[in-house]
């Protein structure tokens, strides 16, 4: 009878040790849950952006408008970034580009795609001059001139001027103190056709 009461006295205890520890559950649960509203949340409008086109490689990106301007950084292709600003002839776009002077930099507007929207003109940075100006030294460049010195070349002598014979044409030359010889060749052959015939007459 002993050992049955006691195994009761620890049916009994255990039963109430696991009803304590179900309610300590559930209380615990019940303060998990949230006692207010959860907040919605919305997205908002990205505004104008730019896109470095696929079959580009990449686009430079500049502190300023223009070619002149120090090279920032570089969009690969696919990238996008926000745009801030425009030049007033609206060639080059100011964008957010982290790595840039005040997170900022310009691309050529005709490499990349635009999204529609309005983008503001903003104000140009000034051009870069360079600290330092290109002179050249007097005293350095005096080194570097020298006077050539005159080097004895050879004397031209001309040749003696060629004496060219001519030549008279004898068929063409006048004949017994400017006859023709065609002339006197006419008369020997009249001459003697004219002999011919008185001898002819004379012989009938």
């Amino acid at each position: 009878m002993k050992y049955k009461w006691t195994l009761i006295a620890s049916v009994c205890i255990l039963v109430m040790l696991l009803s304590l520890k179900t309610g300590l559950v559930e209380a615990q649960a019940i303060l998990q849950q949230p006692t207010g509203s959860v907040p919605t949340v919305t997205g908002t409008p990205r505004g104008v952006m730019v896109t470095v086109p696929l079959d580009q490689e990449y686009v430079n990106v500049r502190s300023g408008p223009g070619t002149l301007y120090d090279l920032v950084g570089r969009l690969v292709a696919g990238q996008e970034a926000a745009v801030l600003g425009r030049s007033e002839q609206g060639e080059w776009l100011l964008i957010q580009y982290y790595g840039g002077p005040e997170n900022q930099g310009w691309i050529y507007a005709a490499t990349i795609n635009l999204s529609p929207g309005e983008v503001p003109i903003v104000e140009i940075p000034p051009t870069l001059t360079p600290l330092v100006t290109n002179t050249i030294n007097p005293t350095l460049a005096a080194q570097f001139l020298t006077t050539p010195i005159p080097t004895r070349l050879a004397t031209f002598t001309p040749a003696e001027s060629l004496v060219v014979p001519t030549y008279a044409d004898v068929a063409r030359t006048a004949f017994l103190g400017g006859i023709p010889m065609g002339l006197v060749i006419i008369l020997i052959a009249g001459t003697g056709t004219i002999l011919a015939l008185l001898s002819i007459i004379r012989s009938r």
